[in-house]
């Protein structure tokens, strides 16, 4: 008997720690067969040069760090990069959007202690009367919100087959490495479904 209920509540931990998980979206090409692809290169776009021109150098740092993490990734799932005749090009972006969200608060009237004169026994008494709800308030805030975005191109078509993305709000400036790990295993988790 203990034995189920330890099974029991290892395999909803499980569930729960599963399901706290990055959520990401996935657009695929459903005439090609993904199991065929195991090599790949990167690609510059036009409009990561120019961004590149313009920008401080340090966002160097991020773009490899995200590199590196997708390359890790993929190298788990199987794939290798090459500099000639790969099976896809990738090429990711990222966006950093401030966002309105709402946010509801329960709001609660002040509790206090009347004191009423009882006339039978000549003294004071105190009756409590406890907090209630009284609604909702709600408040406009303002958040950022980064998406990292895939895209894997065929080599032979330069036609996008697949674009995996992830969103979630950001507490600083840039992506943190812990932030970039996750939505990068949240992305290349939905390549091989």
């Amino acid at each position: 008997m203990k034995k189920i209920q330890w099974m029991t509540i290892t395999v909803l931990m499980v569930w729960v720690m599963i399901s706290c998980g990055r959520t990401a979206y996935v657009q695929k090409d459903a005439d090609v067969d993904f199991s065929t692809i195991k090599t790949y290169s990167w690609v510059t776009t036009q409009a990561n040069k120019e961004k590149a021109s313009v920008q401080i150098k340090n966002d160097d740092l991020t773009n490899r760090k995200i590199r590196q993490a997708i390359d890790k990734n993929l190298a788990e799932k199987g794939w290798k990069e090459v500099k000639k005749n790969p099976d896809v090009y990738l090429v990711y972006d990222i966006m950093i959007e401030e966002e309105n969200k709402k946010v509801t608060t329960p709001v609660y009237s002040q509790s206090f202690t009347r004191w009423f004169f009882n006339p039978r026994n000549r003294r004071w008494v105190p009756v409590f009367y406890p907090s209630q709800f009284m609604g909702y308030d709600e408040d406009m805030e303002k958040v950022k919100e980064g998406t990292l975005t895939l895209t894997l191109m065929d080599a032979d078509t330069d036609k996008t087959i697949w674009q995996g993305w992830t969103t979630s709000e950001m507490s600083g400036r840039k992506l943190t490495d812990k932030q970039i790990e996750s939505k990068v295993k949240a992305i290349v988790a939905k390549l091989t479904k």
